[in-house]
């Protein structure tokens, strides 16, 4: 019996799944979903395209190099999303306790259902009545935490399920890749590489102390993956539809520099703040307030994005729209809306793989040394 039981369910290349299903004819091709620019990268690729090299994102135009004969489809988050909630409402009317993780993406605790109806077995239950009510394609992972039940089911995928039972989880990660471990992205691996660390295993030998002074804190994390400690708990889905912010100044102003690097700052911090929790938003609101406690607002919807650079252009062409008035401004805010679980360290299907890598390499500095680290030179 388990003390404790996770279920991680994934669905297997999502968004090409969503097409394949809308369109059958697709089914066995090698498939891209991304952005139709030169500049597009890879959003997610069929299994037929990954096994010519390629990857998520990966620039569209390399991909092609490596799969000149691949179908490349623009995308279409609104369908994806829908998919998505239908998936969550069959997961819903069935689970005790579930965690949405992103789009894609679920954590159901179990805990305790060995005494009534047998976590694997009800595990098993659930995938099959997920696939035969959406058409998609999906693998399962069970074991005694989310990080561990995470790596079961992506061993096995496509379309897989596992189960590592308790007790078994340090000889289950032992002989994987440490590529297979969550957040080990190429750049942490090939760190791992020069110091001759290559599996899970050898990893889990390292003094934590050691890995603390290469990674840092997240060296630790690195230790505890490597030895199957996870204790986060699965975290009760709830759907939040908008994040804001907003600043009322100690003096009120006309200066538009002032203005547009404040608004700068609290778009950029929405940003992280949405690719963070895993969100992508729809539509973007600009708020002022003039001395006179008058107050404005001007939205917009835009395509689904977390891109600082996108909302930025958003944000600040809307702020001219609204500041209209020409008088003293006391409040500014911010507000992006329409909200939906999706990989937002990609925007998604626009831009460039050099804009991509600098948000994530701000991301993961922001994750390590505080959400203040990196700031635009104009809020200094």
């Amino acid at each position: 019996m388990f003390e404790r039981a996770v279920l991680h369910l994934d669905l297997d290349a999502f968004f090409v799944s969503v097409e394949q299903l809308r369109n059958s004819q697709l089914r066995g091709k090698p498939l891209i979903i991304g952005g139709a620019s030169a500049r597009g990268v890879v959003a997610s690729c069929s299994y037929e395209a990954r096994a010519y090299g390629v990857h998520s994102a990966m620039p569209i135009k390399m991909a092609l190099k490596l799969c000149p004969d691949a179908i490349v489809l623009r995308g279409d988050m609104e369908a994806y999303s829908r998919q998505s909630a239908l998936i969550t409402e069959v997961i819903a009317s069935e689970a005790p306790l579930f965690e949405k993780a992103s789009i894609d993406e679920f954590y159901i605790d179990l805990t305790g259902m060995d005494r009534h109806f047998g976590c694997w077995s009800w595990a098993q239950q659930l995938r099959q009545k997920v696939i035969r009510e959406t058409g998609l394609p999906l693998s399962a992972g069970l074991a005694v935490n989310k990080l561990v039940s995470k790596v079961g089911a992506g061993v096995v995928k496509p379309n897989g399920e596992q189960l590592v039972e308790a007790g078994a989880e340090k000889a289950f990660l032992a002989p994987l890749s440490v590529r297979q471990l969550p957040s080990v992205g190429p750049a942490t691996y090939r760190k791992l590489s020069l110091m001759g660390v290559r599996t899970v295993q050898v990893l889990s030998q390292i003094p934590p102390l050691l890995l603390q002074r290469e990674f840092g804190q997240p060296g630790l994390h690195l230790w505890k993956k490597a030895n199957a400690i996870d204790d986060s708990p699965v975290e009760p889905y709830a759907d939040k539809q908008s994040l804001s912010t907003e600043r009322t100044f100690q003096k009120d102003t006309i200066d538009m520099q002032f203005l547009h690097d404040q608004l700068t700052g609290m778009v950029v911090k929405l940003a992280y703040e949405l690719r963070q929790s895993q969100k992508l938003t729809s539509c973007i609101a600009i708020k002022l307030r003039y001395t006179d406690f008058n107050t404005y607002t001007k939205q917009r919807h835009i395509p689904y994005t977390a891109s600082d650079q996108l909302l930025l252009q958003h944000a600040h062409e809307l702020f001219e729209r609204l500041y209209e008035r020409r008088q003293l401004v006391r409040l500014v805010g911010v507000q992006c809306s329409g909200l939906v679980q999706g990989r937002p360290q990609l925007s998604l299907f626009e831009a460039s793989e050099a804009e991509n890598e600098l948000a994530q390499a701000l991301d993961r500095i922001r994750n390590r040394f505080g959400k203040n680290a990196v700031v635009r030179a104009a809020m200094l």
